[in-house]
């Protein structure tokens, strides 16, 4: 009789895990789950993510293959564990060794992460050596990707390298039981980056004396300039109308609103409203600010803070220094609410290096709060709202990128550009893509030397090697040119600006484009593919092309730019394509200066210096300024914006419709055109008989969630398809969006919103990188679309 065979005592495994692994503490968690099970071995950071070896008891082992993945510290996010038999090698405990750099350099790298409970305990405790630490950080928060220089994720390979450790805090780090084991920008007072107070004319202060007095200062009515994770920030007290409305002056913000910065939910109760998912999100390790509906009066708010907007962006303090301008426990008063907004001129990218922010911040501020360790990679405050229950991006930037966006299919190595305004980049491989943090608008030269930067330095992390590149294919925009200067003989891919959105939305739902969906993509400007000015499309897309469905019927843009800046030329060419009189009591008549107008009427007829538009968010711009809410704009979307503000207190109301008639699609024209003449004309009709302009925008919103309900039935009805996108900036316009979710699942439509991603065009790049990506498959023999995408044959 056969022996049975006895299992091992002892085996030797080789864990790999890949995903968001490196700078989240996770190989202190590895040293004390395998100290725990009583494994000997070893762990170290690789290209690739963490490489463990353990040997133990079997049981052990496999609970430690376990436990790795469902046990992991509370930032990581392990994507995947692979692990294989060794030959037992014997030796007792348990180590962590120096990082090893074999294999393709591609971990993801972390996000910055808001400082947590227990560095804010320590830094309000007295008897704490890191008291008042401005720089208080452990392996569960602090500054990351903004101090990484390279991989792997060492103290060598950060801003803080220049920061040697003193020998308390290199115990921390090598003392396995500690919380600072291995955390790379650990330090204190006495070894750790230093915190001045510059104030022209006075003597520099430090230390605990520099806040001190920055708080003096802000409670006096001052601007600092703070140095923050990212950048800089410019700072006053929030509820100091002078103070406010002096910022505005210098920083020539015109009515863009500010963001606030509070201690906790509980200081914005007063003034906004919170429900559960916004509480989450502000308190969640990302701190984003977030954009909250705003309660009437919204006191203690100064209200040059946001002029016209339905809310108010809040955030909480997200680092040491944060905290300590808002005060803690026992410290004099000073202001509660902050005012902190990117420290930069508006469009321009926001301001990192030092010297650079004493210069160019000299006539905006009275002071800066620096400090003496270096960003290496600018990151704006990222922005998100909630709808219907969902987050809702604005800015995907600080606390989310470069965290890597999962793609439904693999992809090429591939460069995507994105466009010119709301500027993010995005790098994509295999199944991954990283997006860049918010650049700005690339009419900048400041943005244009931000954005190489930013490519290469984020080349560099994912080791990314683009094959081909992808922009967008208006032939103006700096971007696309960036990109054909820079392709050097790879393939480059334009992409149709809706298309692109389109095909984001997609994207972030895991689709593989086997089917069409029902785009829906309102925005106020992207090239079409005839030349037009397109914004108000219902495109028919995969990620081989698309078909035209339905437009808005087009409209002269008269003068480009000017009508964009000034609404009422906007209103005015709406009036007349309607067939509607310029009448002198309508406010969009009254607001544009007699010449000008006689002018606007010989341009118009004669199409001088006109475009046709397609735009939604340009009959937006119309709408607000034929209600007299809004004749012209200091910042993008400023029209629309108080349209909706208007409106919020009505909701999308019932009583305007569309009309809709059938196009040639011979002509360039889509199969269906929504003509707004109807809606233009009671609306004219509702001001004239006295209605509150607050109810017309409600009824406006919820004419457009109700063309957008009869489209979506239309394409259902002739090519049965019942997946619908709701994308492009419009659809940050919380009001209709939510009107148009509501509508749309009560006809039986699965509806697909941006939640990884903004639909505004700071999401741009994911859809053109997977555009492209389908065209390169295409050009190497796979069935698919041109390079240049767009248009395809009517097909269901």
């Amino acid at each position: 009789m056969t022996a049975e065979p006895t299992a091992p005592a002892v085996l030797r495994r080789r864990v790999a895990v890949r995903g968001l692994v490196q700078g989240v503490g996770f190989r202190p968690f590895v040293y004390t789950l395998a100290t725990e099970l009583g494994l000997s071995g070893h762990v170290s950071n690789t290209g690739e993510g963490v490489l463990a070896e353990v040997e133990g008891h079997p049981e052990a082992v496999a609970a430690f293959c376990r436990r790795v993945a469902s046990d992991a510290p509370p930032l990581a996010e392990v994507a995947s564990v692979e692990h294989r038999l060794m030959a037992a090698l014997g030796g007792p405990g348990f180590a962590i060794l120096p990082s090893r750099t074999e294999g393709a350099s591609r971990p993801p790298i972390p996000p910055d992460v808001a400082t947590c409970a227990d560095c804010l305990a320590e830094l309000a405790d007295p008897a704490d050596r890191r008291h008042r630490h401005p720089f208080i950080t452990c392996v569960n928060c602090g500054p990351r990707f903004t101090i990484v220089t390279a991989l792997p994720y060492d103290r060598a390979n950060t801003t803080m390298a220049h920061f040697p450790m003193c020998s308390d805090c290199a115990r921390e780090y090598a003392d396995p039981t500690d919380r600072r084991f291995h955390a790379q920008p650990i330090s204190c007072h006495a070894c750790g980056p230093r915190l001045t107070l510059v104030v022209p004319g006075r003597a520099d202060r430090g230390g605990t004396e520099a806040v001190t007095a920055a708080r003096r200062m802000l409670a006096t009515g001052a601007v600092l300039a703070v140095k923050g994770v990212g950048g800089y920030h410019l700072a006053c007290d929030a509820g100091d109308q002078h103070a406010v409305a002096l910022l505005r002056r210098r920083k020539l913000r015109g009515d863009k609103p500010f963001a606030l910065m509070v201690r906790e939910p509980d200081d914005a109760e007063p003034f906004v409203r919170l429900d559960r998912t916004e509480r989450a999100l502000l308190t969640g390790p990302e701190r984003p600010i977030v954009l909250l509906r705003r309660r009437p009066g919204a006191a203690p708010v100064a209200e040059a803070v946001a002029p016209g907007s339905p809310d108010l962006g809040v955030m909480l303090p997200y680092t040491p220094v944060h905290h300590l301008l808002l005060g803690l426990p026992g410290d004099p008063p000073g202001p509660r609410l902050l005012v902190m907004t990117s420290a930069n001129r508006s469009g321009e990218p926001i301001v990192t290096d030092d010297a650079e922010a004493l210069e160019r911040l000299a006539p905006l501020v009275d002071g800066w709060l620096a400090h003496d360790r270096p960003i290496h990679v600018p990151c704006d405050d990222s922005v998100l709202a909630v709808c219907d229950g969902h987050p809702l991006p604005v800015r995907r930037s600080r606390g989310y990128a470069p965290r890597p966006v999962p793609l439904p299919v693999a992809v090429r190595p591939v460069l995507a550009v994105g466009g010119d305004l709301k500027n993010a980049f995005a790098l994509a491989e295999g199944r991954q893509a990283w997006l860049s943090g918010h650049l700005g608008d690339m009419d900048d030269l400041a943005t244009l030397r931000a954005f190489d930067r930013a490519a290469g330095q984020l080349t560099t992390l994912t080791g990314v090697r683009p094959e081909l590149l992808a922009a967008d294919r208006h032939p103006g925009y700096r971007s696309g040119r960036w990109a054909r200067e820079g392709a050097l003989g790879r393939p480059l891919h334009q992409v149709q600006h809706h298309h692109a959105h389109v095909a984001a939305t997609m994207a972030e739902h895991g689709l593989d484009g086997r089917r069409r969906v029902v785009g829906v993509a309102f925005d106020g400007t992207g090239y079409g593919t005839d030349g037009a000015v397109w914004g108000g499309e219902v495109l028919l897309a995969d990620y081989t092309g698309f078909e035209r469905f339905a437009q808005l019927r087009y409209v002269q843009l008269p003068g480009g730019e000017a009508a964009v800046a000034r609404p009422y030329r906007m209103a005015l060419a709406q009036l007349h394509t309607a067939g509607i009189d310029w009448a002198a009591d309508l406010p969009c008549v009254a607001a544009c200066p007699p010449d000008e107008l006689s002018l606007l009427e010989r341009q118009l007829e004669r199409g001088l210096n006109c475009v046709p538009t397609s735009s939604m968010g340009r009959l937006f711009d119309a709408v607000s300024s034929l209600l007299g809410v809004c004749h012209r704009v200091g910042y993008e979307a400023q029209a629309a914006v108080e349209l909706e503000a208007a409106a919020v207190a009505h909701g999308a109301l019932p009583g305007y419709a569309f009309g809709l008639t059938e196009g040639d699609p011979t002509t360039g024209q889509a199969a269906l055109l929504a003509d707004p003449a109807p809606v233009l004309a009671t609306i004219v009709a509702d001001l004239r008989s006295g209605t509150a302009p607050g109810l017309i925008a409600g009824r406006f919103h919820g004419a457009v969630a109700d063309l957008v309900r009869r489209l979506c039935a239309e394409a259902r009805s002739r090519h049965g398809l019942s997946k619908v996108a709701l994308t492009g900036g419009v659809f940050t316009n919380r009001l209709l969006s939510s009107a148009c979710w509501r509508a749309l699942r009560a006809d039986g439509c699965t509806v697909l919103r941006h939640h990884l991603v903004p639909p505004n065009d700071g999401g741009l790049a994911l859809g053109q990188l997977m555009v492209a990506a389908r065209s390169a498959r295409a050009s190497d023999g796979t069935p698919s679309a041109a390079t240049v995408a767009g248009p395809v044959p009517n097909s269901s």
